[in-house]
């Protein structure tokens, strides 16, 4: 299986999908211990979630698991957010702090699966942004991501179910934020912030660079939003999940509509 699958649009909108793989090479996969293999940490259907809401938008997908290697993390290994817990480059426990290898990897290792798996996502990546730009003088990029509500080895409490990361303004034009918050805020029956416990991990301020036309954001949903239920085995809810759609379909048309504010072609 090739490790990144990219369905190219004519908009200047590009979705990064980096946790919603599954793929495990059988010799990892061996590797893990029996709560490793059960990939609790994925970002269960958010692909589906996503799917068909903004014709015309490019979307670049990590098939492999985030256990394999996470390809929201550096590459060179430095914490997101020092001081807190959270996982690695290659994670070595789950997101309850409890070990998942048999064996883990060690450094020659971690080096491999960096040129194997991370290497060639963000090439992919970074390309489609490029194309996009040189199309549309900007690139938006609107990073996927969900997570468990409930935590504690990550965060304190429950989880709000939109959670917008821009590294305090500093990965996109002002106006790409706001309108996400708006629009969030005003969704019936749900609850947002802005720059919480996930400000946007490497990828959205790696490649959020506004001055030189490439904004990102972040979106982390509460799974609690589109799951029947945040447990094995990890169930679609069609219900929720459209009454889901609705605003994330309104923010992804926004952001495309504002291109042309923000230096783009008209």
């Amino acid at each position: 299986m090739t490790p990144v699958e990219i369905s190219r649009g004519d908009g200047p909108i590009v979705l990064g999908l980096p946790h919603t793989g599954t793929w495990l090479p059988d010799d990892i996969r061996a590797r893990l211990n029996p709560r490793g293999q059960g990939l609790d940490d994925t970002d269960w259907h958010i692909d589906r979630l996503y799917d068909g809401l903004l014709p015309g938008a490019t979307t670049v997908r990590a098939t492999f698991h985030r256990y394999v290697i996470d390809a929201n993390r550096d590459p060179s290994g430095v914490s997101l957010y020092p001081g807190q817990n959270t996982t690695g480059l290659v994670p070595l426990t789950d997101f309850d702090g409890e070990p998942i290898w048999r064996s883990a990897p060690d450094a020659d290792e971690i080096e491999a699966r960096r040129l194997a798996f991370h290497a060639p996502y963000h090439a992919a990546l970074e390309a489609e942004l490029d194309r996009v730009r040189e199309k549309h003088g900007v690139a938006i990029l609107y990073d996927c991501h969900s997570i468990r509500s409930h935590i504690p080895f990550l965060f304190d409490g429950t989880l709000p179910d939109f959670n917008i990361g821009t590294n305090m303004g500093a990965t996109c034009a002002p106006s790409i934020e706001a309108a996400a918050q708006k629009i969030c805020e005003a969704a019936v029956g749900y609850r947002s912030i802005l720059n919480g416990r996930f400000k946007g991990g490497w990828t959205t301020r790696h490649y959020g660079r506004p001055a030189e036309g490439l904004h990102a954001i972040q979106m982390e949903l509460a799974q609690s939003t589109y799951l029947t239920e945040e447990a094995a085995p990890w169930s679609y809810d069609t219900a929720k999940a459209e009454k889901l759609r609705i605003p994330l379909s309104e923010i992804l048309e926004t952001l495309a509509g504002l291109a042309p504010t923000l230096g783009g072609k008209r």
